[in-house]
């Protein structure tokens, strides 16, 4: 079982614009061509944060258009936030706050023998790595540059502490890195 970070970044390492748009995302390719099929395969249990969530809300008819269905998780969601915010219906969602390694045990035992998917953003998933909860990092890296936006990893992670296992092309605009949380190394991230 591993705790993974799957996202999409610019080159220039922004998930999102300022106003949290993902339209620079969509025309850089299919999920179906990416590993996002066999990855969403391997997980049973989600972290998200409350813009991530939001973002969804408020676009359900492109994720929809994505994947098939507006919220297209099958497994239990994880959703940090200080607020309040709607629940979808038929979702398994638990809204939680605090501390990530209190909640991690909870996601550790839904998910069973199967991975957990911190999806966004990228403050939260540093957070589970400032725990030395985070197993492994998978960037899609886009062929554009946002300028500013909201940061891929809003960490500062000092070589060696993430190993790179793997690159993968996909398409002509994207290409995947995967990387392994050494964790012998995860105090010396400030």
């Amino acid at each position: 079982m591993k705790t993974q970070y799957f996202t999409a970044t610019s080159l220039d390492g922004f998930i999102a614009t300022e106003d949290n748009s993902l339209d620079w995302l969509f025309p850089l390719g299919d999920l179906s061509d990416a590993s996002y099929p066999a990855f969403i395969a391997e997980i049973g249990a989600l972290a998200m944060g409350s813009a991530t969530y939001e973002w969804m809300l408020l676009h359900a008819e492109k994720v929809a258009s994505e994947t098939g269905s507006p919220w297209p998780y099958t497994q239990p969601v994880w959703i940090f936030t200080s607020r309040a915010l709607p629940i979808i219906e038929g979702a398994d969602i638990r809204f939680v706050k605090g501390d990530v390694r209190h909640v991690h045990d909870e996601m550790r035992a839904a998910a069973g023998t199967k991975n957990i998917w911190i999806v966004g953003g990228g403050d939260l998933a540093g957070q589970f790595h400032d725990a030395g909860l985070l197993d492994e990092l998978i960037i899609q890296i886009g062929s554009v540059t946002l300028g500013r936006g909201k940061q891929l990893f809003p960490r500062r992670v000092l070589s060696p502490t993430l190993r790179l296992v793997s690159v993968r092309q996909i398409g002509a605009g994207m290409a995947e890195l995967r990387y392994e949380v050494c964790k012998s190394d995860v105090g010396d991230a400030a």
